[in-house]
């Protein structure tokens, strides 16, 4: 049934939009995406939704952007380029490749159901793979020009530590917000969306004093989490998971994973980690620069440790989308419907206009037009209402208006609920009022 369910969901992002496979008239790409025109939105609405939670709405954060490409040098300090591997091995028979460390829950991909090896084929020994990207800076390939492309977006935030505090007015306890394209050369890519090689990420670094790291911890642990229930993720289906001590990486005191449970069972959607004071002291040492930070109060110098909430955008978008995927049987069909928050639905409202003639369909765009300048809105004019309702459902639109001959009367519209299926008459001028509470 979850095979099914994923089968599903993936064939309702290439049908109406979401998502396609990258470079798909050639082929494809393995492991690489698109986001179409839906997709797109939904990913832009997740990002805004997490900007606005973790920066627009609080005092103590502020964003940065930095550049994909970064001196070499940062990732020989941060122990990328050292330490950055998975170990893996190859079957010398089917030829696939598997991380040697998830072998229990790997399978062959020539005879469906067994192990990697169980085919009959011989397993190499484990070998380490770096998975960073490696390309060139300038006009020359050796490798005093190489560089890589970043497999996360922290390294950035904290080469900018001192740039930020010597520009704004921040200080102990606060962080620094980013969003960005990161690329890891993964062994194994899997799962739609879940895995891939090129991926987007939102990361918050939160600089404390020592003494508050637990604390603030703590804090950012469970504000993650309520972060995804309070946008539809049901407690169901979302855990927070403590690391073992032998999981922890060398530079971390605590992490947690908030894990959700996709079709294909549970799996990481968000790490919390203290990383202690490991990246800021590292940079210091090699840069030769000051990260530390002056406590004017207690007259004490020290290097602030770090809080850092991780999620990638689009592992998110694919919780959103499962949890969204639901079917239902209204008069006498089945119905597909993702059940979206209404902040993260691609369009907020479909308009209609009942028929065609008698000035609806005039009425109609005029009603678009007087929203679309603040909401996604798609207007759709084809087909028996009833169509054009399950077309809307089947895309996550949470309300749609129908403007019929009571409109010419009274200029009230029709609202028809997506999940509710409950219909109401709105006044037209009331529409964007109606839109902001809902999306709030």
């Amino acid at each position: 049934m979850a095979s099914e369910i994923m089968e599903k969901l993936v064939a309702l992002c290439k049908r109406r939009g979401f998502i396609f496979q990258s470079s798909e008239i050639y082929g494809g790409l393995k492991s690489c995406w698109d986001f179409g025109p839906l997709g797109v939105e939904l990913k832009r609405n997740v990002k805004e939704a997490w900007w606005k939670s973790m920066v627009r709405s609080r005092r103590d954060v502020v964003g940065i952007d930095c550049s994909i490409l970064m001196h070499p040098q940062v990732w020989i300090t941060s122990g990328h380029v050292a330490g950055f591997n998975d170990p893996m091995v190859d079957c010398k028979l089917c030829k696939a490749r598997f991380r040697a460390d998830k072998l229990p829950e790997s399978e062959c991909p020539k005879e469906k159901g067994k192990r990697p090896g169980e085919c009959k084929g011989e397993l190499t020994e484990p070998r380490q793979f770096n998975l960073m990207f490696k390309t060139f800076m300038g006009p020359v390939e050796d490798s005093g020009a190489a560089v890589y492309l970043r497999p996360e977006t922290a390294q950035g935030i904290f080469v900018n530590f001192k740039n930020v505090c010597d520009t704004t007015r921040v200080k102990p306890p606060f962080g620094i917000a980013q969003q960005g394209k990161s690329f890891r050369n993964e062994i194994v890519t899997e799962n739609f969306i879940f895995r891939s090689r090129e991926f987007e990420q939102m990361e918050m670094e939160y600089f404390v004093p020592p003494a508050e790291a637990d604390t603030w911890y703590a804090y950012w642990r469970q504000f993650r989490y309520d972060w995804f229930i309070g946008l539809g993720i049901s407690t169901e289906h979302l855990r927070l998971r403590d690391h073992a001590e032998d999981e922890l990486a060398h530079y971390s005191k605590a992490c947690a994973d908030l894990e959700y449970l996709y079709p294909f069972g549970w799996k990481e959607l968000e790490g919390v980690a203290n990383r202690t004071d490991f990246d800021l002291k590292r940079h210091s040492e090699a840069s030769g620069r000051d990260l530390t930070w002056f406590d004017e109060e207690s007259k004490s110098r020290y290097i602030p440790w770090v809080i850092e909430p991780a999620v990638g955008v689009d592992r998110a978008c694919l919780a959103f989308l499962c949890e969204a995927y639901h079917e239902d049987v209204v008069e006498g069909e089945t119905r597909v419907v993702l059940k979206l928050h209404p902040k993260l639905a691609p369009y907020k409202l479909g308009i209609f206009p009942l028929v065609k003639k008698d000035g609806l369909r005039e009425l109609a765009l005029e009603i678009e037009d007087s929203l679309k300048a603040d909401f996604t809105v798609y207007y759709d004019e084809g087909g028996a209402i009833g169509r054009r309702y399950r077309r809307q459902d089947e895309i996550g639109t949470p309300f749609c208006a129908t403007i019929d001959h009571q409109t010419k009367e009274d200029g009230t519209v029709t609202i028809r609920d997506r999940d509710t299926l409950a219909q109401h008459r709105v006044h037209r001028s009331a529409l964007a009022d109606f839109l902001r509470e809902k999306t709030r």
